[in-house]
C-alpha cells in the first residue's frame, strides 16, 4: 500500500473555547473563518491546503480520525481492496465527511488499537493563503503531511504488524527504554522520519501530535509562552536521538500532548531500522507524564549519551531561512 503521508488529523474536545485560546497562543493558529464562531467545531489551516487539523465538540476528549494520503482514486481503490483481502472492514465516506475534510475521496476503518484511520486522495487547496495568528515562519507540511501522530497501545506486538504488513509502513527505529516505542515511516523518497509511532503504555488513544515549524526560533518562542501556564509542559525542551528534532511537548485542551519541533530528518529507501540504545532523546525532554522511576531511567540514558559524546547533524529544512511569509498576522 503506497501511503504518502499523514495528511490531516481530527480530534474531539469538551472545551472548544480553550482550544481557540491554546491554538492562537501556543501554535500561532486561528480558526478558519467558517469555524471562528462555531460552537460545534474548530478547523485550523496550516498551509496552502484545506484544514489539516480539525476539532469537534464532544462529551469526551481525545483523537477522532487520522487521514493517510494516497496519490489518486486508483490508489484509493487498491488500498481498499488490500484492506478487504486482509479481512479489514472498510466503509466509504459520506458526502458530509468528504466536504468536512476537503478531499475528493476517502474510505475509513479501525486499527487493532481502536483508532479510526482514513485513506484519502485529493486534498483541495484552501480558499485563501495561510495567515498565522502571530508572526511565525510557517509549518513543514507539503509532501510530508501535517506532522506525526503517536498512539498509545497496550501491546505493541499486537498492533505493529497491522501497520507494517497491511498498511505498508516501514520501521524507522525503536526504543525499549525508558518505554517501548516503535517509529514508522511511509515508503516514499525523502519521507518524514515517522508519520506514525506506537508507544506501549498499557492504555489506548492518542499520546501526542507533532507539528514541525520552519524555524527553531518559533519553537523557542512557543516554549516561552507555554512556560507561562502552570502544568502545561508535558516534556521540556530537548532533542531526539532518532529524527533529530528539537522540540517540547505541551498538554492540549483535549488532554493529549502537542509537540512543537524543528529540524526533522527524512528517510530514504532502503532504510535499516536500529534500536535507540540511548533512548529517544539526546538531551532534555524531561517527561512529566512518566512516573518517577521512568523519569529517573530516562535521565540516566541522557547522561550516558552525554558521556558517550552522542551528537546528531543539524537538519535545516527547505524554507527555513525565509522570514514571515504570509503577510500581517490576524
Amino acid at each position: 500500500m503506497n501511503i504518502l503521508s499523514l495528511g490531516y488529523v481530527g480530534v474531539t474536545s469538551t472545551d472548544l473555547d480553550s482550544w481557540r485560546a491554546f491554538g492562537r497562543k501556543l501554535l500561532a493558529l486561528d480558526p478558519t473563518p467558517a469555524t471562528s464562531h462555531s460552537r460545534h467545531r474548530v478547523d485550523y489551516q496550516l498551509d496552502s491546503k484545506h484544514s489539516r487539523f480539525m476539532i469537534d465538540a464532544c462529551s469526551v476528549d481525545g483523537g477522532a480520525f487520522y487521514g493517510l494520503e494516497v496519490a489518486g482514486p486508483l490508489e484509493l481503490l487498491e488500498a481498499a481492496s488490500q484492506l478487504d483481502r486482509a479481512n479489514v472492514r472498510v466503509a466509504a465516506a459520506s458526502s458530509l465527511e468528504l466536504e468536512r475534510r476537503g478531499v475528493a475521496g476517502m474510505v475509513y476503518f479501525i486499527d487493532p488499537a481502536g483508532n479510526r484511520l482514513e485513506i484519502f486522495h485529493g486534498l483541495r487547496d484552501a480558499a485563501s493563503p495561510f495567515v498565522s495568528a502571530r508572526p511565525v515562519s510557517g509549518f513543514r507540511t507539503a509532501e510530508q503531511g501535517i506532522g506525526h501522530a503517536v498512539f498509545m497501545v497496550r501491546d505493541i506486538a499486537s498492533v505493529l504488524p497491522f501497520y507494517t504488513d497491511v498498511l505498508g509502513f516501514g520501521l524507522s527505529d525503536f526504543a525499549l527504554a525508558p518505554f517501548k516505542a516503535y517509529f514508522l515511516h511511509t515508503k516514499i523518497d525523502a519521507a518524514r522520519h515517522h508519520s506514525i509511532a506506537l508507544v506501549e503504555t498499557g492504555r489506548v488513544g492518542v499520546h501526542h501530535l507533532m507539528l514541525e515549524t520552519l524555524s527553531l526560533d518559533d519553537v523557542g518562542q512557543a516554549y516561552d509562552l507555554a512556560l507561562q501556564e502552570d502544568g502545561m509542559i508535558g516534556a521540556t525542551l530537548g532533542r531526539h536521538t532518532n529524527d533529530f528534532v528539537t522540540s517540547f511537548y505541551a498538554w492540549s485542551p483535549s488532554k493529549f500532548m502537542m509537540e512543537v519541533g524543528f529540524g526533522g530528518r527524512s528517510v530514504s529507501q532502503p532504510w535499516e531500522a536500529a534500536e535507540l540504545v540511548h533512548g529517544p532523546s539526546i538531551w532534555g525532554h524531561d517527561r512529566t507524564w512518566l512516573d518517577e522511576a521512568g523519569r529517573a531511567h530516562a535521565r540516566e540514558l541522557r547522561i550516558a549519551a552525554a558521556r558517550a559524546g552522542v551528537r546528531a547533524p543539524l537538519q535545516i529544512p527547505e524554507g527555513s531561512f525565509e522570514t514571515f511569509r504570509y503577510g500581517t498576522p490576524r
